[in-house]
């Protein structure tokens, strides 16, 4: 195993942290900058806008620069933004500093699935991008709760300096272990990528993405104060619940590969109907420390399982040209992020108490399961409407 993959990983595991450590740990975040917690949500929010911007216009962008300078560019980006985050007197610095951290995710993860690939045979490549993005999935279960721990502990400033030492180590591994490779051979046709956008099932795979992963994301965002003022949980065992949650989302990310293997729509159609099931029985069993555990394990399940039959029916939807459809769908998850964790700050602003986010998801889960159905209704009249062989006559 090339050593460079190694530290691709763990570029993947500090950017992963950075992204979800932050949900754990808005509490103290907001009591830091005296803000509510519905602005304390916008931390997670202008994040995931922000990662739609950079996966597009930062990998348009490099798209003919040597791919392993590209890299340690994203890494410096990602230590500015952090170290920001990190030393930030106040709120509007805290989020320019998430905001500059997140230009770089969707980039790194596009461009170094294409170095993980490069690094070993062509029959390996998959398992070259997949152990790259262990690194994510790592830092669902791992980092997340060891950096709400860590922040509990010393201060939430003390889990994004942690962040940054992930940071210096990851470039470090870049320099020294990602060997140069040269400039793409043959430049991506953007006018080709272009024209996946004229399926209406690119269009309707990426707001079934946004409506799904927004859905579980406008619960999970302020699950620390669902937890703790509604479920009775101390804030010291966040950390350790939140585990359950990480257990959850690898074991629905490997169910669902394999069910979508067999049948994407079905496969989407399950998941997406028992994360509205487990929704609603968690906002209206929250109160319930035990049902509130349980529900944390299966939202993580359902609602990861969902992902990998999300990105294989876009890149089947796009036909001949699924790299940019591909990415946009990167796009759709950060913006259901986004769209998730406003929705659920909503209803906390407008004083509906903290399980309002869980509502406010299976609501917006609703609209995804509506979506879904719609999709594979239109997907078989298509095909019912298809022209037919004529068989030859005798």
């Amino acid at each position: 195993m090339p050593l460079g993959l190694v530290a691709l990983a763990v570029g993947a595991f500090g950017i992963g942290l950075t992204e979800f450590v932050i949900m754990g740990l808005l509490p103290e975040v907001a009591r830091d900058f005296a803000v509510s917690e519905a602005s304390a949500g916008w931390l997670i929010s202008g994040y995931a806008l922000s990662v739609v911007v950079g996966a597009l216009g930062l990998t348009a962008a490099t798209t003919r620069l040597p791919r392993k300078p590209v890299l340690v560019g994203l890494i410096v980006l990602f230590l500015i933004g952090n170290a920001l985050t990190a030393m930030a007197p106040g709120y509007d610095v805290a989020m320019i500093g998430r905001i500059v951290a997140a230009l770089c995710h969707g980039a790194f993860f596009g461009i170094g699935a294409v170095v993980a690939a490069d690094l070993v045979a062509p029959e390996k490549k998959a398992g070259a991008i997949a152990l790259m993005f262990t690194g994510l999935t790592a830092a669902n279960v791992f980092g997340v709760p060891l950096g709400t721990f860590l922040g509990q502990q010393f201060g939430w400033r003390s889990t994004f300096w942690a962040i940054v030492a992930v940071g210096v180590v990851a470039l470090v591994g870049i320099l020294t272990l990602v060997p140069s490779l040269p400039r793409p051979a043959v430049p991506v046709a953007l006018r080709n990528e272009l024209a996946a956008f004229r399926s209406g099932q690119v269009w309707l795979s990426l707001l079934i993405t946004v409506l799904a992963y927004g859905g579980m994301f406008g619960a999970f965002t302020y699950i620390a104060y669902t937890l703790t003022d509604v479920s009775g949980f101390a804030a010291e065992s966040v950390p350790w619940l939140l585990v359950l949650f990480g257990v959850g989302l690898v074991i629905g990310n490997v169910v669902g590969g394999r069910l979508a293997d067999r049948s994407i729509d079905r496969t989407l159609l399950f998941f997406v109907t028992a994360l509205l099931m487990v929704l609603v029985a968690f906002a209206a069993l929250a109160a319930s420390g035990i049902a509130a555990a349980i529900a944390l394990f299966l939202m993580g399940g359902f609602g990861f399982g969902t992902v990998p039959g999300l990105q294989s029916r876009i890149m089947n939807s796009a036909g001949g040209a699924p790299t940019l459809a591909s990415g946009a769908n990167i796009g759709a998850f950060n913006v259901g992020n986004a769209v998730g964790a406003w929705a659920g700050g909503l209803g906390i602003a407008a004083g509906w108490g903290y399980t309002s986010p869980l509502w406010i998801g299976a609501a917006i889960t609703a609209a995804a399961l509506v979506v879904v159905v719609a999709a594979m209704l239109s997907a078989r009249g298509r095909r019912t409407a298809a022209p037919q062989p004529v068989a030859a006559m005798a």
